[in-house]
């Protein structure tokens, strides 16, 4: 009675550590591509390449930014937003966390005339697209559009 218990306890165990192991590894390989997408999203903008930004876009997509861009969709996002790739030149992700379905991204951004804005953007996830981005821009410094430098 005692080994077989030992058998089936050592068993159940395995199976356990197999189990999280699996779930570790799931969650390992989410948030690669959770990481991979947002560098795809930024790398969209440096290049200029809608085609690349299209794919990663969910339908039902929102833009939120304190531009007075409140929940707008794809369309509008494309029409007001878009125009400011040809504007970037690059991105320095500063910081990037992955938390479930959300992320957090605070970079430095560079125009192509050399100016600095800095913003955070929190990006929402739903079946493997970005639903939502929410951007709160820097003090002092904003985005590409803007016509005035930062102090």
């Amino acid at each position: 009675m005692k080994n077989a218990f030992k058998n089936k306890g050592a068993a159940f165990f395995l199976s356990i550590s197999m189990i999280l192991l699996n779930y570790s590894c799931s969650n390992l390989n989410k948030d690669a591509s959770t990481k991979q997408m947002i560098k795809d999203y930024y790398a969209a903008y440096e290049k200029k390449d809608w085609s690349l930004m299209e794919p990663i876009l969910a339908r039902g997509f929102s833009f939120t930014s304190p531009a007075g861009d409140d929940h707008i969709n794809l369309n509008l996002y494309k029409e007001r937003c878009w125009p400011n790739a040809y504007k970037t030149k690059k991105f320095d992700l500063e910081k990037l966390i992955i938390d479930g379905d959300d992320a957090y991204v605070t970079y430095n951004g560079w125009t192509t005339d050399g100016r600095l804005f800095r913003n955070t953007e929190r990006f929402k996830f739903k079946d493997g697209k970005i639903i939502e981005n929410e951007c709160f821009f820097g003090t002092g410094v904003s985005f590409p559009n803007n016509t005035k430098t930062g102090k």
